[in-house]
Parts: structure tokens; sequence; C-alpha cells
């Protein structure tokens, strides 16, 4: 089993244990991605479909640094943290995976660690 951890560059990751991503073989998964600006802030704040695209947009270089690209998605799931925003989350993800269509999930949750966040997204990949 060859692994490659891709970091995100989190001061989180040794602390807490985790990687952005994580490929082993032909898989790839991606942990639950919030909507993190360049500078550490939150992006888009109390918009869902600008912190869905942010999202989305974080998941896509991670999926390129590990060897893939969007069309090697086969799943995303969508947490939302007050679900009759999704038609706002569903516009930015048709955006990105309209062709590719992926197994999707939106589910509501009762919030993250930030609460200016509005969502958070995982995604799994498959290299064919």
């Amino acid at each position: 089993m060859i692994r490659k951890n891709i970091p995100s560059g989190s001061p989180f990751e040794k602390s807490i244990g985790f990687s952005r991503a994580v490929r082993i073989k032909d898989f790839i998964a991606i942990s639950g991605t919030a909507p993190i600006a360049a500078d550490g802030s939150v992006s888009f704040q109390g918009d869902i479909y600008g912190q869905t695209r942010r999202c989305l947009e974080i998941i896509r270089e991670s999926i390129k640094k590990a060897g893939a690209n969007m069309n090697n998605v086969i799943r995303t799931r969508i947490m939302l943290k007050d679900i009759t925003g999704w038609k706002e989350a569903a516009r930015a993800h048709g955006e990105f995976f309209s062709e590719i269509r992926p197994a999707c999930t939106f589910v509501e949750v009762k919030g993250f660690i930030d609460p200016e966040w509005l969502v958070e997204i995982e995604a799994d990949c498959v290299l064919s």
C-alpha cells in the first residue's frame, strides 16, 4: 500500500492528526473542506454560494496535488448549517460538476468549528 498525504498547510494538521487529502493507490479521500481564504480568514461571509465555490476550489487544488482532476470525483458530501440554502450550494456545485455528475449528498448539520462557515464539503475520487 502506497500512501500519500496531501497537506493543506493548516497549523492544526499535526495536533488534530489530519491531511487535506489522502491518496492510496487509485483512491483519493478529501477531508471536510471549509471556505478558508488564502489569508486564513473566512471567505464570503454570509454567502452560501460563494463559500461553496471556495470549498470546491480548495478541493480542486488538493485533487490536483494528489495527481488527479475533477473528472475523477465520484462522490461529494455537502454539509450545510442551514439546509434552506441548498439551492445556492447546488448552483455552485453544478458549475463544477454538471458534466461529471458524481454521487452527491446534501445534509444539514448543527454547526461547524467556525460559526461563520455555512458549508463544508468532502469528496472521494477514483483514478481510472
